[in-house]
């Protein structure tokens, strides 16, 4: 016969010690953890404690005034994530047609900013029972969490090679998508610039990109002449981390920047500048192949039924003022 340590580490997982255990990871609180489940916080250290004793490892270092995860705990919320989803789209599937429950969404900041405040305002005013949960990042990152399930879909730029003006995007395994959006990605330069036809006639030292990973980094960096090495001749790379940052940057005065015509067209005061069409890239929708969600659905019905400003369809004639 075993005995109870051994069978007490065989025991099934109950998923709502999972959900525990997550929520005290996201918050890095027992106290918060509690007030977001509606738990008791005794409820919550017993069941975290318990969970640890069942897996035989602990997941938290404990101090006076946060819980942050072991190697083990980090390691173990990436099963959490996926078990916890895997039973959402089991729950979502037994009732087709009738969104519900947790939507995890991914977006660029860019679509996040101009794209998306109109169509997720109408999904929640139709589908009030679904829960949207919507994290912000560079398109790469996105492409890696939705593959690993710690994200249900995402808003993204698909990496690919700039070839003849155009961006010729890659094919996205695993991977389900649709165009939901197009982009006209600007070259965006202080307003005394002269006009630039080509990367030869940059006049400045700077280039304002987000971090690693980001689709928009990547054209700026092809257009500028990365495949053939002479970009670090040309400019200087400076990692920001938001696009009003990138606009600032510019009007200093001996930078330039990359983001899309409809967040320049979001300013209620806007800096002048000097604007040069890059590219016009698709904003992709993305999900896991085979992924059964009314709730994801609903989504994708929701932004493909939504138009394109008008007015940015001669945003590359003009300077930006």
């Amino acid at each position: 016969m075993q005995d109870s340590s051994q069978a007490v580490q065989q025991a099934p997982l109950d998923l709502a010690v999972v959900e525990i255990f997550r929520a005290v990871a996201q918050e890095q609180s027992i106290t918060r953890a509690a007030l977001r489940l509606g738990r008791v916080q005794s409820n919550v250290t017993t069941r975290v404690r318990q969970l640890e004793e069942s897996l035989g490892v602990p997941l938290f270092l404990r101090d006076a005034k946060r819980m942050t995860l072991t190697d083990a705990g980090r390691q173990f919320l990436v099963y959490a994530e996926k078990l916890l989803a895997l039973e959402e789209e089991a729950r979502q599937s037994l009732r087709p047609g009738q969104p519900s429950g947790r939507l995890r969404i991914g977006s660029m900041e860019s679509t996040a900013a101009s794209r998306l405040p109109r169509p997720l305002a109408a999904y929640h005013a139709q589908w009030p029972e679904v829960t949207l949960a919507l994290s912000t990042g560079p398109s790469q990152p996105l492409l890696d969490a939705v593959l690993a399930q710690t994200l249900d879909c995402a808003f993204i730029a698909p990496p690919g090679v700039l070839s003849d003006g155009g961006w010729q995007a890659e094919s996205l395994a695993g991977l389900d998508s649709y165009p939901v959006f197009t982009e006209d990605l600007m070259l965006v330069l202080p307003a005394g610039h002269a006009a630039v036809d080509g990367p030869q006639d940059l006049r400045v030292r700077s280039l304002a990109v987000f971090a690693r990973g980001c689709t928009y980094r990547d054209v700026a960096l092809q257009w500028l002449g990365a495949s053939t090495g002479d970009v670090e001749r040309r400019v200087e790379l400076l990692e920001v981390d938001s696009y009003h940052a990138m606009l600032a940057c510019v009007a200093a005065g001996n930078c330039a920047a990359v983001l899309p015509q409809s967040v320049l067209a979001l300013a209620r005061d806007p800096v002048p500048v000097r604007s040069h069409l890059l590219a016009r890239l698709d904003t992709l929708l993305v999900r896991r192949s085979g992924f059964q969600s009314a709730a994801f659905d609903a989504l994708r019905d929701q932004v493909a039924g939504v138009t394109q400003p008008a007015k940015l369809a001669k945003s590359t004639k003009r300077k930006t003022a």
